[in-house]
């Protein structure tokens, strides 16, 4: 049974009594704690469409990647407490705006109060997609709760070797829960699905952002999808990396992706033959893309 009282929503086993105020790995509480909600118009075209995605960000994270573009809120904690009512009012708050689904960003360590804002929110006339986007270091147990209620996974899959997702994440194992996390999203909402405008309605994409110097951990996980998944998968593969947080003192990470490496990428994914997705153009100016947190 996943539980508060003894945190073991996701792989890190606190075991702590999130509602009694004890902090875990995640510092999350019994309270959902938001950093910034709006509308994000620079997710995938098949999420963000003409109208927007309607995100919510919220802070905390069960992991510690030492590069994270999202840190002010995942590592520091910038945000604002929220009750599970006052979630569901921004679920509708958001579908009032006109966007194309609700985007819960970091989700992992708010599922329980999550799934019950969800129910309050479809009582009170809440109808478009919602979308659960995570670092898939998730315990699959977890993800069978969210069954019926979520209607598209967007998971990272970061690492193939476990010395990475250590050095970089401090997650044990990460390789093997994640895949089995991905499986267990696809066994429930299968391969996307698009309406006329082609936004997406439900399924899977998953994301992988390439890290400078890491080129054969890239090529590890895009194979491992290509030889382990269905075809009909889409697949985003980012080049949106830029050294922030810890990553600026941590040498082979203190730069932007070269043009050779993306390259490399690209031309990997031709030979993979991975029939769906996006690619991302190398761009200049990523950090221009970060919200605002003081909003």
């Amino acid at each position: 049974m996943i539980t508060l009282n003894k945190c073991n929503i996701c792989p890190n086993m606190c075991n702590i009594n999130r509602n009694n105020g004890e902090i875990g790995r995640c510092k999350s509480t019994d309270k959902v704690k938001i950093a910034l909600y709006s509308i994000h118009n620079f997710e995938e075209p098949c999420i963000s469409g003409k109208n927007g995605s309607g995100t919510i960000f919220f802070s905390n994270c069960n992991l510690n990647c030492v590069f994270c573009q999202n840190y002010e809120i995942s590592q520091l904690g910038k945000g604002k407490e929220y009750s599970i009512d006052e979630l569901a009012n921004i679920f509708i708050e958001q579908q009032e705006k006109g966007v194309e689904n609700i985007n819960l960003v970091t989700p992992t360590s708010y599922v329980l109060q999550i799934i019950e804002a969800i129910k309050i929110a479809k009582k009170n006339g809440l109808t478009i997609p919602i979308i659960y986007n995570t670092n898939s270091y998730e315990n699959v147990e977890t993800i069978k709760l969210l069954e019926g209620y979520i209607d598209v996974y967007l998971p990272d899959l970061k690492y193939v070797d476990d010395k990475l997702a250590k050095k970089y994440s401090d997650a044990n194992n990460y390789f093997n829960l994640a895949t089995e996390a991905i499986k267990e999203m696809i066994k429930q909402v299968g391969e996307p699905k698009f309406d006329e405008n082609g936004i997406i309605k439900k399924g899977v994409i998953i994301r992988h952002l390439v890290l400078p110097n890491n080129i054969e951990n890239s090529k590890k996980v895009l194979k491992w999808i290509k030889e382990n998944l269905s075809n009909q998968i889409y697949v985003s593969v980012m080049a949106q990396y830029f050294p922030t947080y810890k990553a600026k003192e941590i040498e082979e990470l203190n730069r932007k992706l070269t043009k050779e490496e993306w390259e490399e990428i690209e031309n990997y994914i031709d030979d993979l033959n991975i029939e769906n997705g996006y690619i991302q153009e190398l761009g200049e100016h990523e950090e221009e893309y970060v919200p605002n947190w003081d909003i």
